[in-house]
């Protein structure tokens, strides 16, 4: 049963209670500096860019003092998953994706499949922006409390609130609530997997061809963990209800978030950060 467990692969939605520089940030400032990374890595088209990002990524990890290994221990399930993907792209490539990738050498030309250089280097690059997005969602919420990212994101949107009565409260728990429960979904998916197999299910663990038979096999895993989830909901409904839960507007805060010289310094170096792997002209 031991590659049933997936709940020790699941980092997002997780939090290291440690005393690091990024823990004692302000949650808001936290937030606009993942937003800055964020803009940085989607826009970032080229190897020496992205190998820089990883390596800021890796540093903020080890800053933050969150083990490596664990914070990609997410990447395993997904990994044939993107080695599929990266070998549609290799093999299903036109020359409308080639804008701002220079000169395109082809590898291999039969049949379907167009290979070229500008292939390898977007596959390369899409997976590289999966690693890092990746590293990056974990080490926020790995660093951050589900509280501390309600009151974040509802202080970013007060202002919106205030103007055109945007529900930022509201907002701010579905996001909370959705990270929260990622854990929660990876932990009902082992228990179900885990049942169906001591009920002599296969699950495609076994044979050479096991991703077919593991795609095969998952439409009798949603079914119930859909269910579940659905009454997971249903019963948090109850009792938001059951406690007389009003939406935010009105409400009062018993936790008020102070804003300190490194928060502002934490986000103007994310800035100068991203703006360096943006603007610079890299080579290839």
């Amino acid at each position: 049963m031991e590659e049933f467990e997936l709940l020790r692969y699941v980092t997002i939605g997780q939090y290291l209670p440690l005393n690091s520089p990024i823990h004692r940030l302000d949650p808001r400032f936290k937030l606009v500096a993942f937003t800055i990374l964020v803009i940085a890595i989607t826009f970032t088209a080229t190897y020496i860019g992205n190998i820089v990002l990883l390596l800021l990524l890796t540093g903020l990890l080890i800053l933050a003092r969150v083990p490596i290994p664990y914070a990609l221990s997410g990447l395993r399930p997904a990994l044939p998953f993107l080695l599929f993907l990266m070998a549609m792209q290799i093999a299903f490539y036109t020359e409308g994706f080639a804008k701002n990738m220079g000169v395109c050498y082809h590898l291999l030309d039969a049949w379907f499949i167009h290979a070229t250089t500008c292939s390898v280097k977007l596959a390369l690059v899409s997976a590289a922006r999966f690693i890092e997005l990746l590293m990056l969602t974990s080490l926020l919420t790995l660093t951050t409390t589900t509280t501390e990212l309600t009151h974040g994101i509802e202080r970013l949107f007060s202002p919106l609130q205030r103007w055109f009565n945007f529900p930022a409260h509201e907002l701010a728990l579905i996001i909370t609530i959705a990270l929260r429960f990622v854990p929660t979904f990876a932990e009902e998916l082992e228990r179900i997997m885990k049942a169906q197999v001591s009920r002599g299910a296969d699950l495609g663990q076994r044979g050479r061809f096991r991703f077919i038979q593991q795609t095969k096999a998952i439409l009798p895993v949603l079914v119930p963990l859909f269910m579940g989830a659905f009454r997971r909901a249903e019963d948090l409904i109850l009792a938001m209800e059951a406690r007389c839960y009003v939406g935010g507007k009105g409400r009062t805060h018993y936790t008020e978030l102070h804003s300190q010289w490194s928060d502002y310094a934490a986000v103007l170096i994310a800035l100068l950060l991203a703006l360096i792997v943006l603007l610079t002209p890299w080579p290839w």
